[in-house]
């Protein structure tokens, strides 16, 4: 008997079935906790390491990119973010700006579908389900009235957000497309720019927030490759701003997050995606960093390079330099060269289509003449019926062309320079961020073309470059560049008499 109580004993024994009640109140709290996890989405934000440290330089810095790679949370960082701003709602961990009252901000995309998919999901929920509305960063709770954005199917246009102080906080959705103009206007104490905007709006955004002392904030991958806005924050930094990188590996299974959370991103994970992109992309989607090959051939502002005219010296050698259009301009550029500080000046140029060598060799003529006249090979290039080439026309027309087309410099122990695009390009550059190569301000062709200037997977795009192949042309052509007093030219001068050849 005693054997048997001690075996019975030792079996487990058996819980008694849960009653209805007990079962309706565990569906209850799992309800509860879809419900909050669903609808307060901002409590269960588990930054990783990278995302902590772009917060908490918005502590001292106003300006601020996170340029990262793709699939790795950049946007809801953003997002998660402007939440925090416009709640007031910020968590014990948090060691960034804040706002300690109700704000006016804007969150923006490239267009107005986009930033209803990207921005306005990320913070308000999917667009498309009703049931998800309060389902992104922003609390369902907080959130008091949207306002429909006219024309765009399930877009907002502003949203009043409960702060925790009182009050309302004002999130307006905006659109780069929009155009500058509609970026104008009032102040804003918060921006957060989603993708990369143009160098102009991104100054306007800044502009608005300066009477309030706020913030701008841009999360993106640089897919335009080496824009003038990367430069600044990855060359140029100044006071105020802050540039945080982030790759593939900043969300990689080796990683953890604030809880203790390994990264979504395993090795399997990124080959896959590696793999559906092209090769001259890849660099960009997995380290953030811009496309080699892609963005400004001069990734710099023009306020580097632009100088309110000042008096040419006699003693300073000039060069000229032309382009052969038609459909497109033919240009002429002239520049002066200051020995004694190495710095190469832009001083005038011309600009025009579809007009004779006649009527250009006119506007050239009322230049200095003494100055020599680089250009291109295609000017020494003869039509079918045998005709004199351009550069031939305009030496007949009385302008001081050099005596052989356009090369750069020999290099060492060579008889002839290449007529490389890029040496010229490249030999630019490094002049302009010595603060050596100098534009005059009222050179308004001049500059349209240069902002414009850039590259496409390698390549120089050939649009609205006149002016500035015949700046290549010019400044590579410096060692054929005299000074003067613009002494009466003839085309019997001797071209020694001026140390060209």
């Amino acid at each position: 008997m005693q054997v048997e109580r001690a075996q019975s004993a030792k079996r487990p024994q058996s819980t008694p079935p849960a009653t209805r009640k007990e079962l309706e109140k565990a569906l209850e709290i799992v309800r509860e906790i879809g419900a909050r996890k669903r609808y307060n989405k901002i409590d269960f934000y588990d930054p990783y390491p990278y995302q902590l440290n772009f917060h908490e330089t918005g502590s001292e810095a106003n300006q601020r990119l996170l340029m990262a790679a793709n699939r790795i949370g950049k946007s809801y960082c953003g997002a998660a973010e402007m939440a925090y701003h416009v709640t007031g709602l910020y968590p014990k961990w948090w060691n960034g700006r804040r706002f300690t009252k109700p704000i006016v901000a804007w969150a923006g995309g490239v267009s107005n579908e986009t930033t209803r998919d990207i921005v306005q999901f990320e913070l308000l929920g999917s667009p498309d389900d009703p049931e998800a509305f309060g389902s992104g960063a922003i609390p369902r709770s907080c959130i008091i009235k949207t306002e429909r954005k006219p024309g765009v199917p399930n877009a907002k246009s502003m949203s009043l957000i409960k702060h925790v102080s009182g009050g309302n906080s004002s999130l307006f959705f905006k659109a780069y497309e929009m155009g500058v103009d509609k970026w104008q206007g009032r102040s804003v104490d918060c921006v957060w720019l989603d993708e990369e905007p143009s160098r102009e709006l991104y100054s306007q955004a800044v502009t608005r927030t300066l009477d309030r002392r706020g913030m701008v904030y841009m999360t993106f991958t640089p897919e335009n490759g080496m824009t003038e806005t990367v430069a600044s924050f990855m060359n140029r930094l100044q006071s105020g701003q802050s540039l945080t990188n982030a790759t593939w590996d900043d969300a990689s299974e080796r990683i953890m997050s604030m809880k203790g959370e390994s990264g979504h991103l395993s090795e399997a994970v990124m080959d896959q995606i590696l793999s559906s992109y092209s090769p001259h992309e890849r660099e960009m989607r997995r380290y953030g960093r811009p496309s080699i090959g892609s963005g400004l051939v001069f990734p710099l502002s023009e306020d580097k390079i632009l100088i309110d005219p000042i008096h040419i010296e006699e003693h300073w050698p000039r060069i000229a330099a032309i382009d052969f259009g038609w459909d497109h301009p033919t240009a002429v550029v002239w520049c002066a060269i200051d020995r004694d500080t190495d710095t190469f000046y832009i001083y005038d140029c011309y600009r025009a289509s579809k007009a004779s060598p006649a009527v250009h060799a006119e506007i050239i003529r009322s230049r200095p003449n003494f100055v020599p006249i680089a250009y291109p090979h295609d000017g020494n290039r003869r039509d079918s019926m045998g005709n004199p080439g351009l550069a031939d026309q305009y030496r007949n027309l009385g302008c001081n062309f050099l005596l052989e087309h356009f090369s750069n410099p020999a290099a060492l122990g060579e008889n002839k320079g290449s007529n490389s695009i890029e040496e010229g390009l490249m030999a630019m550059l490094q002049s302009m961020e010595n603060d050596k190569f100098k534009v005059f301000s009222p050179l308004s062709d001049w500059f349209e073309e240069f902002r414009m200037y850039h590259r496409k997977q390698n390549k120089v795009v050939p649009i609205r470059d006149d002016l500035l192949s015949a700046s290549r042309y010019a400044f590579q052509s410096q060692r054929f560049a005299v000074a003067g007093k613009d002494p009466t030219w003839t085309n019997n001068v001797e071209y020694r008499n001026y140390g060209i050849i």
